[in-house]
């Protein structure tokens, strides 16, 4: 984005010339600088007298400030009076070098910086800006003109040829075509102080700048050994030399659950068989054995405080023997790593300690809460599943015996084996007497038939026909008829068939649940979660931790990358605040 350029213009109109102070007055260098108008313009381009310049003479020309070429109406009145003063007029050389009238001119500040440069790099001795400038011009020199070194060059091959070919304002006319020498000569100042060279003063800027170079350069590398190497290097000594040895051993397990020979063909049936079946079994495990519940179990069954709270530990390593249960969580957490692959359905555990025996127990001991967890998991839904099955036998088998009590209370009562068979016997009898009767009647008929019958066998026939039809009568009666208890047997046959299909609904209903507890059984199986080892712990010969050289690698990066971000920041803070 390019922003404008706001310029404050002020009144550029030369003033009067004023008339010459009796003595000038001392200014301080850095409040002039302050005081200086702040009108932003470079001085007038002039064309210089006598034939174009060369491409040699480019090399000491003013670079470009930005602002073209707009007219300052101040730098051409100090070019007036520096042209009168090298005519030799009086006057104008007093207004010249009269620091008071040189602050009336109206410089600008970037003139008046321009000139405390210049005169710094010829060695006047300024006391302020305004003074520069002064001195500057006693010296033969305007600051604002466009190549004063140039004509300080010509002026040094003036001297060396003679003052009759110079030209105006002691420089020496170059002729159409002519080069400057390649080789730039000292140039003499007649100012007060010890002659300067142009050369030796770059030659002395290139020293000052390798100088200032290799002083950053060494400060910088004193900054990386300070705050990067040495680090390292004491990262570096613990590892190799102080860090106790740890023995890690690795442990894989995967989480199974019993299946039955059939499988359901539906859509979860499909899933049972994939290690997303028991994602949640693993996920709770792996949760369990990160927590703080497992961490205190290994105290109290192995003592894991204990182990890490030997004096043989490093001490960054040690546990304090008074510590909190926080402080050795965290020493947990950092020895056991315990990791879940969904993707295959495996759990992955390293449990690293000072001993390799001590690290084996502590993965025996961890598995076998890992077992217990597994089974709890489950325990809750296996066990109401069986007990509700378990109370529905239960009570079908005391329905049926209560049916089946009943039953016998109504044959001891009635005398009854059965209703059944009491009826077909009653029954059967009833038509053995109405075969006889018959009988007994068909001979009656026959006999009185007879135009002369014989009643001496008539009557006997007829008493026994009466008594065959009381007999049946009889019969009849005790099968709908209340007996001297209160009870007919049609009764007795209904509360015995209640009975006994009360009992049989028992027997069904018993079956039923005896059924049921057998299917939540197996369901109960199903559910059943166990631990399957795929690789067994077994205690490692050599130290696994720690790792001296990757882990000095990794602490030199992190210091690196900490410096690195610190610098970064300093340089943009000192950037924002010197801006």
């Amino acid at each position: 984005m390019t922003m404008k350029l706001k310029v404050k213009r002020y009144n550029t109109r030369r003033p009067e010339p004023m008339p010459e102070p009796a003595a000038p007055q001392a200014v301080p260098s850095r409040p002039a600088l302050r005081n200086a108008p702040q009108t932003i313009a470079p001085a007038p381009a002039a064309a210089p007298s006598g034939p174009a310049r060369t491409s040699d003479e480019a090399l000491f020309a003013q670079t470009e400030d930005g602002f073209g070429s707009q007219p300052f109406p101040t730098a051409g009145a100090s070019a007036v009076a520096a042209t009168a003063e090298e005519a030799g007029s009086p006057v104008a050389k007093d207004q010249a070098t009269d620091i008071d009238s040189i602050r009336r001119e109206g410089l600008t500040g970037r003139q008046l910086r321009l000139a405390r440069r210049m005169a710094q790099k010829y060695g006047l001795p300024a006391t302020s800006d305004f003074d520069a400038v002064r001195l500057l011009r006693q010296a033969g020199l305007d600051p604002f003109r466009p190549n004063p070194v140039v004509e300080i060059v010509a002026e040094d091959e003036v001297a060396a040829t003679g003052p009759a070919q110079a030209g105006p304002g002691n420089m020496m006319p170059v002729p159409a075509g002519a080069r400057l020498p390649q080789t730039i000569k000292p140039v003499k100042m007649p100012a007060p102080g010890e002659e300067m060279n142009p050369a030796a003063e770059i030659l002395q800027m290139q020293r000052d700048l390798a100088r200032r170079r290799r002083r950053r350069s060494m400060l910088m590398m004193a900054r990386l050994v300070f705050f990067v190497m040495l680090p390292t290097l004491l990262a570096g000594f613990y590892y190799y030399r102080i860090a106790t040895p740890l023995y890690a051993t690795k442990t894989e397990f995967v989480i199974q659950q019993a299946m039955p020979q059939q499988t359901s063909s539906s859509s979860l049936g499909g899933l049972s068989n994939t290690p997303m079946a028991n994602m949640q079994d693993s996920i709770t495990v792996q949760g369990y054995l990160q927590s703080r519940d497992a961490m205190l179990r290994l105290d109290r069954d192995i003592g894991f405080r204990d182990v890490f709270s030997a004096p043989g530990i490093d001490p960054i390593q040690r546990l304090d023997p008074a510590a909190t249960n926080e402080a050795a969580y965290k020493i947990y957490q950092r020895n056991v790593r315990v990791s879940y692959d969904p993707t295959e359905g495996i759990i992955r555990m390293e449990v690293i300690a000072p001993d390799p025996q001590v690290s084996v127990r502590f993965s025996e001991a961890l598995i076998g809460y890992a077992e217990e967890q597994v089974d709890q998991l489950t325990q809750r839904l296996r066990e109401d599943a069986m007990k509700g099955a378990r109370e529905s036998y239960t009570e079908a088998e005391a329905a049926l015996l209560d049916a089946r009590q009943r039953a016998v209370t109504l044959q001891e009562t009635y005398k009854v084996l059965s209703s059944e068979v009491e009826v077909g016997l009653i029954t059967g009898q009833i038509g053995q007497l109405e075969g006889q009767l018959t009988a007994d009647k068909l001979s009656l008929a026959q006999m009185e038939s007879n135009a002369t019958p014989n009643p001496a066998r008539m009557e006997p026939l007829k008493r026994r026909i009466a008594t065959l039809e009381n007999e049946i009568a009889i019969l009849r009666a005790k099968l709908v008829e209340e007996d001297s208890s209160g009870q007919s047997l049609a009764r007795v046959q209904s509360e015995l068939a209640v009975a006994e299909a009360d009992a049989e609904t028992r027997q069904m209903m018993l079956a039923q649940s005896l059924q049921a507890m057998e299917t939540a059984r197996i369901e109960a199986n199903r559910q059943a979660r166990y631990i399957s080892l795929s690789v067994a712990p077994v205690a490692p010969d050599e130290a696994t931790y720690p790792r001296a050289f990757e882990n000095t690698m990794v602490a030199m990066l992190i210091f690196a990358g900490i410096y690195l971000v610190l610098s970064m920041t300093a340089a943009i803070l000192r950037e924002q605040v010197t801006a």
